[in-house]
């Protein structure tokens, strides 16, 4: 026998080859079966090798490969026109975008999106079913140690749009856009793709049956989903619709999502270490407390002990100072949960999690049995399932695996699981690099159906919170090393990802049923028959009717603006009924907390700055949590209560003017008499100026209108409203004071809610750029002349050696725009409908523009001319005339241009 091992560790060369043979020999067969076997193994791993190796595509990117990057929130999340995301940690070989044409930055999922750590190798739809007796599975070869994406040649689903690999884009930011139309997040990415194209695709054959990819006969829609706001900047969504356009019925699909994890940071190239830990989440503890419970599908990743660098978790890359590398921590975890599909997915037992350790050689391949379901994969290994046969029986095998930092707790005699090698389990014990498949089945699908299946990839913050916890592994006590784990995060933002697809409490389409809610009690007393009748709770919408809606949390209406130009100044009127009377779609409560009113002078976001704001005075309650992770402390779980709320609640009565709510502090806490273990104490909520012309320079253009909230709908009556319809309860004035009449300005105002503090919701704001209105102000003073042109062309004269491109007077936010084609000048104070014609001292037409406006457009009297003649030449230098005519008068008058 040594003999034998001797002879093929020559041929082989392979590091684990003892090992691998003497698992063999210690099945006590004779020497010609020993033989026989070894060769087999080795020659399908050579046959394999021989094609991974041949330059068919090499690492290139196949002619129909289209990547882009969710990067509109804190993920950066790269997926392409396969069913398939992620798979692109190495930077020797980047993805260019194929919608800008640019190289995407490395890393499959960064988090945060502008850091360089990664918490993703690559994640894939598999798909499996029974075709006429046979069993089929489209997804991607399986090949230890061999994960050459994107080479293409080992996909299974390929570019409907093949050989272009187009994937559409749309956008719900800009109503006005082409990308508006059909949208569901600030950012969709679709793509269709097929497993029916064979020809030069998947060199790879089939593990078992020797035979190339043989197509279920799919079309598979993968669109997904992200959006910047607060609750879901750590979210991105994927629907995904996969149809039969076959002609046959497949029987008992399966779904899979493959999930290689790669956790670690790439400021060197490459992630530097392979120790992952993983797991299944099935129950957790609701995010909205009171002792409820959620049933989740979620499987989860991330680094052993977040690499933490010399004892603590660095959040900024920082140098080694012993190996001198830039590292940088990766504390936090990802996340994939499956949202729906069309089956019972709590109580049908339709879901499966397995997990295995690949290697190259197959004795090492390890996942997870069940005792009474035991498979061999390949010769000698449970780990990675080869070949259609072995993917479909893993899909529809029922089983949740334990999470891998358990397997040193399963014995010999198990009742459960299989006993796993020690030396296997040691290596994975503490990290090691994992592969998980959740699976969701099963399903008939007859030619022309669809299945829709819905999931989530999320992110959690600050999941490691000890950098030493660790060594609980070492000391095998994984307990409290899960203790260590903090899962809240990636918890709320699971929670948020299924309220989005379904929004709880909505009956979104009409048939009577708007979800499931639950009800916390907080306090309750003793009736008159005994019964304890709650008398301070809560209820809570937790599951929506089933029905997508695909809306986030949002904050209230935006207020309709006017802007009215004055002299040197501009005066914002705004109604805000919708803003201060649409309750939220989550909460039910008026969550309306205040206006704030922008400015600035050009439209990009970081441009503006708040002029005035207005919110309501209420108070957040800090209360002091004993049982808060990694340590107690405060914590912020109510809505914020006015004045009157808290004085009713904690001072002697509702008219205590003697209570102050700002003596009670975090070291001088208030204690509530009844309850001396109850602790908190108030902060403002916001700024608290709410008095309108006082506290805040905003105020309301009819203070003495009554609210008609508070009144019998029969009394409102015309008075109650503008002239042109509005409230006016609900109309505020702001105006703005010496500004320069000769820029432009962009004007906004935005509303902003007060947020939900237990679902980790913060308050939401409107957009400060949407719907934003440019303005001039008046150069002319109205006293002077109210009825008359008093045009003004400036600067004039035009000089080029003024410089007005760095003093901000021409070509804002056009920094890729020439100079030539940036040039303006200004007329101001002219008809909202005339047309100005420019004439040179000969009298020739130079150029005219025409100008028709709106009156009441706050850029009406207003217009530009970029020193562009009418043959689309830049003008000279000289003296020009200028004429403004309308259907009332005719002015004239010279300008000069000096380049």
């Amino acid at each position: 026998m040594d003999n034998i091992k001797n002879i093929l560790t020559g041929i082989f060369s392979i590091k684990k080859l003892n090992d691998y043979v003497s698992s063999f020999v210690n099945k006590q067969e004779d020497t010609l079966s020993l033989i026989l076997k070894i060769l087999m193994g080795y020659f399908k791993y050579c046959i394999l090798i021989a094609l991974a190796i041949c330059p068919v595509s090499g690492f290139s990117q196949p002619p129909d490969f289209c990547a882009v990057r969710h990067d509109i929130g804190k993920i950066a999340l790269v997926r392409d026109n396969h069913p398939h995301f992620g798979g692109s940690n190495n930077v020797d070989f980047p993805f260019t975008d194929c919608l800008t044409g640019s190289e995407i930055p490395p890393g499959s999922c960064l988090y945060p999106r502008n850091s360089l750590v990664t918490y993703l190798g690559f994640g894939y739809a598999w798909v499996g079913g029974i075709v006429k007796g046979d069993t089929l599975v489209s997804a991607r070869s399986m090949l230890p140690s061999f994960q050459l994406y994107p080479t293409g040649d080992n996909l299974e689903f390929h570019s409907h749009d093949y050989p272009l690999g187009h994937i559409e884009t749309r956008s719900n930011l800009d109503p006005s856009s082409d990308e508006f139309e059909g949208s569901i997040s600030e950012q969709d990415f679709i793509s269709v793709s097929t497993d029916t194209i064979t020809r030069g695709v998947n060199i790879f054959p089939d593990y078992f049956k020797f035979r190339p990819h043989k197509p279920l006969g799919l079309e598979f829609v993968n669109r997904s989903y992200a959006w910047s706001l607060s609750h879901t900047e750590d979210i991105v969504m994927f629907d995904w619709l996969i149809r039969n356009i076959g002609k046959d019925v497949i029987n008992d699909v399966y779904v899979g999502i493959e999930l290689e994890v790669t956790v670690g940071d790439l400021y060197e190239g490459l992630v530097r270490d392979n120790d992952e830990f993983g797991g299944f989440l099935s129950v957790v503890n609701s995010p909205q407390g009171c002792g409820f419970l959620d049933t989740v599908f979620v499987v989860w990743s991330a680094d052993n002990d977040g690499d933490p660098v010399q004892g603590n978790f660095v959040e900024r890359p920082t140098v080694d100072p012993i190996t001198g590398d830039i590292v940088a921590s990766c504390r936090h975890v990802s996340a994939l949960e499956l949202i729906s599909a069309p089956i019972d997915l709590i109580a049908g037992n339709t879901v499966s999690y397995n997990w295995w350790d690949g290697d190259f050689f197959p004795v090492y391949n390890f996942g997870p049995r069940k005792n009474g379901n035991f498979r061999e994969f390949h010769t000698g290994g449970l780990g990675v399932p080869w070949g259609d046969v072995n993917k479909y029986y893993i899909m529809q095998n029922r089983e949740i695996d334990y999470d891998p930092a358990y397997i040193s707790t399963i014995r010999q005699y198990d009742l459960n699981w299989m006993y796993p090698r020690q030396d296997i389990a040691l290596d994975i014990s503490d990290g090691t690099v994992l592969t998980h498949l959740l699976s969701v089945g099963p399903f008939d699908l007859a030619p022309g159906n669809e299945l829709p299946i819905v999931l989530a990839f999320i992110m959690g913050e600050n999941f490691h919170t000890n950098p030493r916890n660790l060594a609980n592994i070492y000391r095998g006590d994984i307990d409290a090393y899960y203790a260590n784990l903090d899962f809240s995060d990636l918890i709320k933002n699971a929670q948020w990802a299924r309220w989005i697809y379904d929004n709880p409490g909505i009956d979104t389409d009409n048939d009577g049923y708007a979800g499931e809610f639950r009800v916390c009690v907080f306090d309750s007393v003793l009736d008159q028959n005994s019964m304890w009748v709650a008398t301070v709770a809560e209820t809570t919408w937790y599951k929506g009717d089933g029905v997508p809606d695909w809306r986030p949390a949002l904050p209230p209406p935006a207020p309709k603006v006017w802007v009215r130009p004055t002299f040197k100044g501009i005066n914002i009127r705004f109604n805000g009924q919708e803003s201060e009377t649409t309750p939220d779609i989550f909460t039910r409560l008026l969550d309306f907390e205040g206006y704030r009113i922008y400015l600035a002078r050009d439209d990009r976001e970081t441009s503006y700055s708040l002029l005035a704001s207005y919110d309501i005075e209420n108070y957040d309650k800090y209360i002091w949590n004993y049982e808060k992770q990694p340590e107690a402390g405060w914590d912020l779980l109510d809505f914020p209560m006015t004045l009157e709320e808290i004085l009713c609640a904690y001072a002697d009565s509702c008219n205590d003017s003697l209570f102050d709510v700002f003596k009670y502090r975090p070291s001088f806490p208030y204690s509530h008499p009844n309850y001396p273990e109850s602790l908190f104490y108030f902060v403002k909520h916001e700024h608290n100026v709410s008095e309108f012309g006082v506290t805040t320079p905003i105020t309301k253009r009819f203070p003495n209108a009554p609210d008609p909230r508070e009144l019998p709908a029969d009394s409102i009556t015309a008075d109650f409203y503008t002239d042109d319809g509005y409230l006016k309860f609900f109309e505020y004035e702001f105006i703005i004071e010496d500004i320069i009449p000769t820029v432009a300005y962009y004007v906004n105002v935005t509303a902003i809610d007060f947020g939900w503090p237990k679902s980790g919701l913060e308050p939401l704001e409107t957009s400060i750029t949407e719907n934003a209105q440019q303005v001039y102000a008046k150069i002319v003073d109205p006293a002077v002349g109210a009825d008359s042109l008093q045009i003004v062309v400036y600067p004039n004269p035009y000089r080029i050696d003024a410089d007005y491109r760095a003093r901000g007077f021409e070509g804002l936010n056009q920094d890729d725009r020439w100079s030539e084609r940036v040039r303006r000048i200004h007329f101001a104070n002219i008809p909202p409908k005339c047309t100005i014609s420019i004439f040179s001292l000969d009298g020739d037409l130079v150029r005219e523009i025409h100008h028709d406006k709106d009156p009441n457009d706050p850029t009406a009297r207003h217009a530009e001319w970029g020193l562009i003649s009418r043959n689309g030449l830049r003008v000279v230098s000289g003296l020009y005339y200028w004429v403004v005519e309308s259907d009332s008068r005719t002015e004239i008058g010279k300008l000069v241009i000096i380049l």
